[in-house]
């Protein structure tokens, strides 16, 4: 079952990432990756396969690297893991498309963090930043506009 959960993700969000690059504002795209579908349905798959780990090294704990090491000794908790980096880069990799479309940033330039984010997940978060700051000056995640007043 661990293996299926794992292939199903590892190969289902390639299709999220391919509509984010060739497809970003298509009404199919929006539908499955912007509304929050993938990352929903692969959240269920990666909270079935947590709750049922149970042969994890008794020493695992998120409190040293050692006991991080020892969480992921079994192959249940070692597909979580990897379907929880899956979720958040897509997530990420999502949230960079709307960001560009609303603050009119070129998809062409986006694409490069795109696929950085989908291989290094942060690497590919700080380089969407990076271009986010260099090409509309903005370097807060903040939205720094204030919505406009409807007169009264």
């Amino acid at each position: 079952m661990y293996e299926y959960a794992f292939l199903a993700c590892n190969y289902g969000v390639v299709l999220g990432w391919l509509l984010l690059v060739f497809a970003p504002h298509w009404k199919w795209t929006n539908r499955l990756v912007h509304s929050g579908l993938v990352p929903v349905l692969f959240g269920l798959v990666y909270g079935a396969i947590l709750f049922t780990v149970s042969d994890g090294s008794p020493d695992g704990s998120f409190a040293t690297l050692d006991g991080v090491q020892a969480i992921f000794t079994s192959r249940q908790a070692t597909a979580a893991g990897w379907i929880h980096y899956l979720v958040f880069d897509l997530f990420i990799g999502a949230w960079q498309v709307r960001d560009a479309k609303r603050l009119k940033i070129p998809h062409l330039a986006v694409v490069p963090c795109l696929v950085i984010t989908l291989f290094v997940g942060p690497v590919g978060l700080l380089s969407y930043i990076a271009l986010r700051g260099a090409m509309r000056k903005r370097w807060l995640l903040l939205e720094t506009d204030p919505e406009p007043q409807q007169p009264g």
